[in-house]
C-alpha cells in the first residue's frame, strides 16, 4: 500500500496546510506548484499512490493536467482527486469528465478528504 501523496497547487499556503495535516495522519508527501512539473515528478516517482490536483492554476490547469496523466501509460492508473474552489454540481462533473476519480471543494473538510484518500490508497 503506497501512502505517498502528490499535492499540486499553485498556492504554497495550501500545500503547507495540506502537507501538515496529512503528514500528521501518516502519509508521505510530495508537492509541486505547477502542473507540468507535477506530471514529470509523477512519471519519475513510482511510489506516488495518489494525486491531489488543484483545478485552477496558471499556465496549465488541473483539467489539462489530468487529461495528460490519463493519456500517459506509465501513470494513467494513479488516482487523481480534483481539489477546487468551484463547488457547483456541474463543476464536480467537469472534474470527473476530465479523468479525476473524485472531487473535493475548498475550503477542504479534512475528515472528508481523508475518507476520499482512504478509498483509493
Amino acid at each position: 500500500m503506497n501512502k505517498k501523496i502528490l499535492i499540486v497547487d499553485d498556492d504554497p499556503r495550501n500545500i503547507f496546510a495540506l502537507k501538515l495535516t496529512l503528514k500528521a495522519r501518516g502519509y508521505q508527501m510530495e508537492s509541486s506548484l505547477m502542473a507540468r512539473d507535477a506530471i514529470e515528478l509523477l512519471k519519475g516517482d513510482v511510489g506516488i499512490g495518489l494525486v491531489l490536483m488543484d483545478m485552477m492554476m496558471p499556465e496549465m490547469d488541473g483539467y489539462e493536467a489530468i487529461r495528460i496523466i490519463r493519456s500517459t501509460s506509465a501513470v494513467s492508473t494513479v488516482p487523481v482527486i480534483a481539489v477546487t474552489a468551484q463547488a457547483m454540481p456541474e463543476d464536480r462533473q467537469k472534474c470527473l469528465d476530465a479523468g479525476a476519480q473524485d472531487y473535493i471543494s475548498k475550503p477542504i473538510d479534512v475528515d472528508h478528504l481523508v475518507n476520499i484518500i482512504e478509498k483509493y490508497i
